[in-house]
This record gives C-alpha cells, sequence and structure tokens, in this order.
C-alpha cells in the first residue's frame, strides 16, 4: 500500500512537472531587442527610401545581432519616396511591408492621412524632441539631414556663394543653377516646406523666378552635386548627405546652410512607421526599436550620410554643424503633407514638368 501511495505520488509530480514545461515561456533566442511581448517570426520586411548606402549596413548589422532575416525594398534614386509611398498605398488592403523608413517626413505624413500606417510609440524614442515625433505614435523622427546650396569652388569664391535660395534668382546666375525634380523626395519636401512658410503668391513667384532664370531640372540629388562638382552648373540645391560624399572624395565643392538669418535652414529627419496589418507586427515594432537607438544616429553621424542625431550625448558628424548652431526652418510637418498634391500641380505649369 505504500510503495502504491508513493509511486502515485512520484506520477503526479512528474506530470505537474510536464505541465509546467509546457506552459512555460520558450527560451530567449537573442532577436528581440525591445518589445519582448509581441510574437516573433524571424522575418521583417522594410520599405526604404533612405539611399541604399547608408541604410544598408545598418539593415545587415541588425541581422547579423539578432538573426532576423531582414527583406528590404528600395526606392530609386528618380522616384525617392515618391515610389514606396504609392507602393504602399497600392498595397494597403494587402500589406507587403512591415516597416517604411522614409527619408524625409512629407510622404510618411501622406500615409498616415490614408491609414496606411499604424500607431507605436517605442520605447527608444524617449530621447528624441517631441517636435520629431507624433503625438499619436504614426511616425518618429530620427538622424536628420539638411538642404543646402552646393557649389563649384573652382568658380565660385566663397564670399560669392549665395547665402539663401532668394539668391538663386539673381541674373549672374542663369542657366547655372540645378534643382532636382521638385515631385519627388527631399526636393518635394523643401517645396511643400517653402510654399508652407511664405505662402501661395511669394512660393509661386520664387519658382517663376527661377523657371526665368533658365533652372535645370535633373533626374535627383546626387546628379545635382555631380553636376556642380563638373562644372556644368555653378551652383544648386542639394542634400548634406550628398555633398560629403563629394567632399570624401575631394571634389571641388562646398556648401552653404541658407537663410540662417531669414526663414531657417529645412531640417529633414528620417522618419520610421509600423505599417497597419503589418505581416510581421512584432518583428516591425523590434525593428523600429533598433532604427530608432543611439547605435544608429552614431552609425549614421559616422558614416558617409554626415547625418545629424537628433537626441543629444550623441557626437555629430564631421563637416556638418551641429542642429543647436543654426536656425532650422520652423515647419508643420502635416501642413506641408497636406500641401504637397497642390504644390506638385502648380510647379507642373510653373516649372513646365
Amino acid at each position: 500500500m505504500k510503495t502504491f501511495i508513493e509511486n502515485r505520488a512520484l506520477f503526479l509530480l512528474i506530470g505537474s512537472l510536464i505541465l509546467n514545461l509546457a506552459c512555460a515561456s520558450p527560451p530567449n533566442t537573442g532577436r528581440s531587442i525591445g518589445n519582448d511581448s509581441a510574437a516573433t517570426s524571424g522575418e521583417v520586411t522594410i520599405y526604404v527610401s533612405q539611399d541604399r548606402v547608408f541604410s544598408e549596413p545598418v539593415l545587415r548589422e541588425y541581422e547579423k545581432k539578432t538573426g532576423v532575416k531582414v527583406n528590404v525594398v528600395y526606392d530609386t534614386e528618380e522616384t525617392k519616396s515618391t515610389g514606396l509611398a504609392n507602393k504602399l498605398l497600392a498595397e494597403k488592403n494587402r500589406p507587403q511591408a512591415d516597416v517604411f523608413w522614409s527619408n524625409e517626413p512629407v510622404r510618411t505624413l501622406v500615409l498616415k492621412k490614408n491609414g496606411v500606417l499604424a500607431a507605436y510609440k517605442s520605447p527608444q524614442a524617449e530621447g528624441i524632441p517631441a517636435n520629431f515625433k507624433d503625438p499619436e505614435g504614426f511616425w518618429t523622427g530620427f538622424s536628420a539631414r539638411c538642404r543646402v546650396i552646393v557649389y563649384n569652388t573652382n568658380l565660385v569664391k566663397p564670399d560669392e556663394a549665395p547665402k539663401s535660395i532668394f539668391d538663386l534668382t539673381d541674373p549672374k546666375w542663369k542657366g547655372q543653377v540645378a534643382i532636382a525634380d521638385p515631385r519627388f523626395g527631399s526636393t518635394s519636401f523643401h517645396i511643400a516646406a517653402l510654399y508652407t512658410e511664405l505662402g501661395e503668391e511669394k512660393a509661386d513667384d520664387l519658382f517663376r523666378r527661377l523657371k526665368a532664370n533658365d533652372v535645370k531640372i535633373v533626374p535627383g540629388n546626387s546628379v545635382v552635386r555631380d553636376m556642380a562638382a563638373r562644372g556644368e552648373v555653378k551652383i544648386g540645391l542639394t542634400d548634406t548627405d550628398d555633398v560629403n560624399v563629394a567632399l570624401q572624395d575631394k571634389q571641388p565643392v562646398a556648401m552653404v546652410f541658407p537663410d540662417r538669418d531669414g526663414i531657417g535652414v529645412p531640417v529633414m529627419p528620417n522618419m520610421v512607421s509600423l505599417i497597419q496589418n503589418a505581416p510581421n507586427a512584432g518583428e516591425g515594432m523590434r525593428l523600429i526599436d533598433y532604427l530608432l537607438s543611439p547605435e544608429v544616429e552614431r552609425k549614421l553621424a559616422e558614416s558617409e550620410a554626415v547625418q545629424i542625431p537628433l537626441r543629444r550625448g550623441v557626437e555629430p558628424p564631421r563637416n556638418i554643424p551641429p542642429l543647436a548652431s543654426f536656425k532650422p526652418m520652423t515647419l508643420d510637418y502635416a501642413k506641408a503633407a497636406d500641401r504637397l498634391e497642390d504644390v506638385t500641380r502648380r510647379l507642373q505649369d510653373i516649372l513646365g514638368l
């Protein structure tokens, strides 16, 4: 009888152990960077309009750290951010992406307005200033670039270089100014920001005067930089990262941060967002956590992208002044996004696009 009772107790103990093991949480695989409560799939898809040469090393490092397979769809130079934004809109009812990493703010705001994005407030966003975060959590900014005037140092002396975008309409620069197609990428952000800041009458006048000054409209910002470096034009409007690539190659270019004493310098943060009904939302959130980390801001500052960290305590890049050293353009990103379609139509008529 004692043996039977002992055996029965032993069986109950073993059964209890098996049940506890079955109900226990699975072991940590080392993949998680935050959001441990979200389901893991071992795979994540991200659409990226940031230049591949700058974004790919960051994403491959994440793969290496976590073991998560990162599927990446990049945009083209000619349709920067616009192509992927249209793709996300087309896929709204059957999303293929988990995360959108945009290199400029306006398209992200358009996607939010159209219900493509999901709210997610990452714990890694805590150190990022409030004006670079959506209060509702649909996007978070990190690592900014600026719009700048690039000029050829063999053809233009530093004290003669334009100090404002309005200087580009001066007749002495006739036929010597290049800008990227304003319907796409960071140039479209800049244009929408100008219309938001100046109003229709002043902005229309600016672009009519640029058209009369034979401004050259080219496929992308890197084309603007290359034309200036080769002396095909004397000056152009482009981004800090594009100019820095030429500086690293010791090409004869320099840059001016425009309108420091006027309307301010256009600052473009990267923006990252979770996609509504993302196939792998848990992995998407973990990837967003990583992109918003000080580590990634440091990597982007140290790379040729020379992107300016938004949080304090991360060393700013070489060749680029820190954010606190100049006046940024005061901008309501949502208002700029609302103006985008109207501005595009206006410029098609004004510039003959």
